[in-house]
């Protein structure tokens, strides 16, 4: 509809149906207004599968949905660094939505990995904000191509399930921006989803929804953001101050009660009724894009929709361990399958985004129904208590010693990750780490499988030959894991945060989740591989790190120029070949480092990234494209993105640990930061300037000949002249008073600032 006769329908609207369309009308559906003819629309969970609940609603899970596809969760979707192939999974979430009248689905969540005990980890993508951001807008670009909308959350800092309600983030600015923001800004600027979904929590004093610096001047003015704005299932504190700060639709249904106070505010002039008409218009503007592009006669193929579960979820599983190539497995050996989650997978996360299921393949299954022989089971363990149980680990470990391989299939079960808690540690069961032990001592060949949403420690590591991290891969994750196992398909995913070696590593571990209502982001911009990095800590699995069943070389890169500035874009070109025996998928990563930075920074950020397919012995030219904001930082002076002038270095990596290649360029930047002198600026900070030397000359040899007249033989041995230098470094230029030969005045410090605000 055209936004007119929108307005127009708006006009028409009493207060009272204003006030009332600006909240659910039930659990999952906006609210109608028969009297205009103004239908509902249907918005429902995901953001991996359609969790359509077809009687009464509930936000956990809880109550039974529609049978629908599970694919691949976020926390295995974005290993896959393939933008096309998280297009064509929302493809099929839109196809799905639209056979089902869905208008809009939750999701994607792209909340930054902060720590890896965060209980919705496993639904989030990625502890890198540009990762995050371009898998978030391929999967919104793909949902949306069949006019279906999403609703990209949980704006912003929904980091923790601890108190996520009323907990207050506490972000430096920096943080803010080039970590938490700049997730939700690259990719509402890519995709446009039609929705963003306000989180529950506080950053820096006020709830999201009622800040307006973030919920109107940050979205809409900076990212250009041109929907409407919902909150979370029941993130609504003030009504009034939320609509006021871009708030525009509560979800679900207040029952009126809220709608009573949206009127008596505009009534008594403590709002102003065009809040109320925006908020409107924009809830209308999705209401009859999702209504006049619905496709009544849309039919989902769910065999289909199966198969394309497992072909993502190919992509997704992460081999990060293959001594002896133990993998992949041979033909005509015996090999023990062991572990509950061999027959059962966990293959999806608990709360929100649980999804019924049209039908769940085991590798068990899979082997059975491709024919392989020479495989036996053995449950190993029972993790609904994590507690040893003697009878199935001794049949394990019969199975096992009897085999020529065997392979483990643990990880986490619902009880220890899921929406509504926070883990409390890194541990898998003791129950399965004890398995793993027990085996590893009769067996020499053992791999293990795992199945969870966030980094485990492994006490096991080096006992073991092969680890493969299946993440939690979807309802068609056996068949992805025979394939994989079996040699059918390479493993080409790459890990999308670290894993430290313990829970201690971890650069949140000190500040957590918080003290009460209040968290502390200490770490700052050093989150994940930042921080490691920054550290030079050995770390179990880097970020971006992966193996394969080939090999590949990186060679020729070249920059299309050597001299890069604010207006222009540089492109990257390099050629990479697969050198094995083996056709497989290489991720290319293109990191960027500030080699002469003043500004505290990172070794080297992501920023770009390219999948490309080898057959054996295959070269490719790689191209990936860098501008300003490759290089930025985000400088609170400005309040805005800058880039210092000098060298930078383009690196391309196979991990962020493992740099292959790098060229060198120069950053001109003809834009100087504003600088504001007090009386406290140091002498060191204005002689960086010559023509602000010039105005504190006379200070500066006032303080100079004060300290050369009070020396002698015995102060010049206790006092070096480098510690003179420092000192007059880090002297404010107040501190001239008392060491000066002659008489300084405060007046005479104060002029001196003047004239040096008055430079530029």
């Amino acid at each position: 509809m055209e936004a007119s006769k929108i307005k127009d329908l708006v006009a028409a609207m009493t207060l009272e149906e204003k006030a009332g369309l600006c909240s659910g009308g039930d659990f999952w559906h906006t609210k109608a207004v028969e009297r205009l003819g103004i239908p509902d629309i249907m918005v429902s969970d995901g953001p991996h599968g359609l969790r359509k609940q077809d009687l009464e609603g509930d936000h956990l899970g809880v109550n039974d949905s529609i049978s629908a596809v599970c694919f691949p969760a976020g926390c295995g979707a974005a290993t896959s660094f393939n933008r096309e192939l998280i297009q064509s999974m929302g493809e099929a979430l839109g196809d799905e939505c639209q056979s089902e009248n869905v208008a809009v689905i939750l999701g994607p969540a792209v909340n930054i990995k902060r720590s890896p005990l965060c209980g919705r980890n496993f639904e989030y993508y990625s502890e890198d904000p540009y990762l995050a951001s371009e898998i978030a807008a391929a999967h919104i670009n793909g949902v949306q191509s069949r006019n279906v909308g999403t609703s990209i959350k949980h704006f912003m800092a929904n980091n923790q399930e601890t108190r996520r309600m009323s907990v207050n983030a506490l972000i430096d600015e920096r943080a803010l921006h080039e970590i938490y923001l700049s997730t939700f800004e690259n990719a509402i600027k890519k995709s446009k989803p039609w929705t963003v979904m306000s989180s529950y929590n506080k950053v820096n004093g006020p709830y999201v929804g009622e800040n307006r610096q973030l919920m109107t001047d940050f979205l809409r003015d900076e990212c250009g953001f041109d929907g409407l704005v919902m909150s979370d299932w029941g993130a609504v504190g003030d009504r009034v101050a939320g609509l006021e700060a871009g708030l525009d639709l509560e979800m679900p249904t207040s029952k009126g009660v809220r709608d009573r106070l949206i009127v008596e505010a505009v009534k008594t002039g403590a709002i102003d009724e065009s809040v109320v008409d925006t908020a409107c218009e924009r809830i209308l503007g999705i209401v009859y894009r999702a209504v006049e592009n619905h496709n009544p006669s849309a039919r989902t193929d769910w065999d289909d929709e199966h198969e394309k579960a497992r072909k993502i979820a190919e992509e997704t599983i992460v081999l990060l361990k293959n001594d002896d190539n133990i993998l992949p497995l041979k033909a005509g050996n015996d090999i023990a399958f062991i572990g509950k989650y061999a027959q059962k997978p966990r293959f999806q996360g608990g709360g929100s985004s649980h999804i019924n299921c049209i039908k769940v393949t085991s590798v068990l299954d899979e082997v059975k129904a491709q024919g392989i022989s020479g495989v036996t089971y053995a449950q190993g363990f029972d993790d609904e208590e994590d507690v040893v149980d003697e009878a199935l680990e001794a049949e394990a470990i019969r199975a096992a010693k009897a085999a020529d391989v065997a392979v483990i299939f643990a990880g986490l079960p619902d009880a220890f990750e899921s929406e509504g808690f926070d883990r409390s540690h890194m541990r898998m069961p003791d129950c399965q780490n004890h398995l793993i032990s027990e085996i590893a001592k009769v067996q020499p060949n053992v791999v293990v499988v795992l199945h969870n949403g966030s980094p485990v420690e492994m006490p096991w590591l080096d006992e073991v030959k092969g680890v493969v991290e299946s993440y939690l891969g979807g309802e068609a994750v056996g068949g992805a894991q025979c394939d994989i196992l079996f040699g059918k398909v390479n493993p080409s995913a790459k890990l999308a945060e670290t894993f430290p070696y313990k829970l201690e590593d971890n650069p949140s571990f000190l500040t957590g989740f918080g003290s009460g209502d209040e968290v502390v982001y200490s770490e700052g911009i050093f989150v994940g591989y930042r921080y490691y990095d920054k550290k030079k800590m050995p770390v179990m699995f880097p970020f971006g790190y992966g193996l394969s069943y080939t090999t590949f070389e990186y060679s020729n890169m070249k920059v299309s120029d050597k001299i890069m500035d604010d207006s222009k874009t540089l492109t990257v070109k390099l050629d990479v070949t697969n050198s094995g025996t083996v056709a497989g998928k290489e991720i290319v990563q293109l990191y960027v480092a500030d080699l002469e930075s003043t500004a505290i920074r990172p070794v080297k950020e992501l920023k770009n990234f390219e999948k490309v397919y080898l057959e054996p012995g295959e070269t490719k030219t790689v191209t990936m494209t860098l501008d300003k904001r490759a290089f930025a930082y985000y400088e609170p002076r400005i309040k805005d993105w800058y880039v210092e002038g000098g060298e930078f270095e383009i690196m391309a990596g196979k991990s962020s640990r493992d740099i292959v290649l790098g060229e060198k360029i120069t950053y001109v930047q003809h834009k100087k930061l504003p600088v504001r002198y007090t009386v406290d600026t140091t002498m060191g900070d204005i002689f960086k300037d010559q023509r602000a030397r010039a105005v504190v000359d006379h200070l500066y040899r006032a303080y100079f000949e004060g300290e050369l007249s009070s020396q002698n033989e015995a102060s010049e041995e206790a006092i070096s002249n480098a510690m003179n230098d420092a000192m007059l470094e880090n002297l404010p230029i107040h501190a001239v008073i008392p060491f000066a030969k002659a008489v300084i005045t405060p007046a005479e410090i104060e002029e001196a600032v003047k004239k040096l605000n008055m430079l530029d």
